[in-house]
């Protein structure tokens, strides 16, 4: 499938086609402008893996413990790397039980088969995210995560995600938040741009005045 990518000018355009037919689109961006560019990012098992470290932890506290790790299994580290470490020293790293089990997962799914990486970028956004969230540590978050900034697809709606929640409702004019079901449900008129839409969510919850 062709990606998508997130470059200033596509989120731009798409968001200026979705406001010519949605005033609160329009207001949004009159009020804290376009979201910067997020071109598509890096693919394959590293950032499945880097997922996995930086779940529930800062940016900060995340990108420590990714470089702690990583240097433990060398660049360009694939599962064989991994499985030569042992859990000892990755919890020394910073990884806690849980993780180094769903990194364990992530390497035997990837080097079996079942998690077939290079196949993902051809897959539709339901299979992607269904391949991705059979295995243990990947929650719909993360397979929303990778097929927007890894893959660049166009129409992902995380609802899953709290700011883009927080942010859609307030575009809106909600007085609370919506619920993952409210919120799928105002993202339907944004199809089929609702990545970009999930962008201007996020810049809306970071800029906009509090109400």
């Amino acid at each position: 499938m062709k990606n998508f990518h997130l470059h200033a000018e596509g989120i731009e355009s798409r968001l200026r086609e979705l406001a010519e037919r949605d005033s609160h689109v329009a207001n949004a961006i009159e009020l804290v402008g376009i979201p910067d560019p997020r071109p598509s990012g890096e693919q394959g098992f590293r950032t499945f893996m880097r997922v996995i470290v930086g779940q529930q932890l800062s940016v900060k506290a995340a990108a420590t413990i990714r470089d702690r790790v990583e240097a433990l299994v060398g660049p360009g580290a694939g599962p064989a790397d991994y499985a030569r470490v042992p859990d000892e020293d990755l919890r020394a790293a910073g990884l806690s039980r849980q993780k180094i089990s769903y990194a364990r997962s992530l390497c035997d799914v990837v080097e079996s088969g079942t998690l077939d990486i290079a196949a993902l970028p051809e897959m539709s956004d339901e299979d992607a995210i269904r391949a991705i969230t059979a295995v243990k540590g990947l929650g719909v978050w993360s397979a929303h995560m990778y097929l927007m900034f890894s893959l660049g697809r166009p129409d992902i709606w995380p609802v899953g995600d709290l700011a883009v929640r927080v942010g859609a409702g307030r575009i809106v004019g909600l007085d609370e938040r919506p619920t993952e079901k409210q919120c799928e449900e105002i993202g339907a008129r944004w199809r089929p741009h609702r990545s970009v839409m999930a962008l201007l969510a996020w810049h809306y919850y970071s800029n906009a005045p509090a109400i």
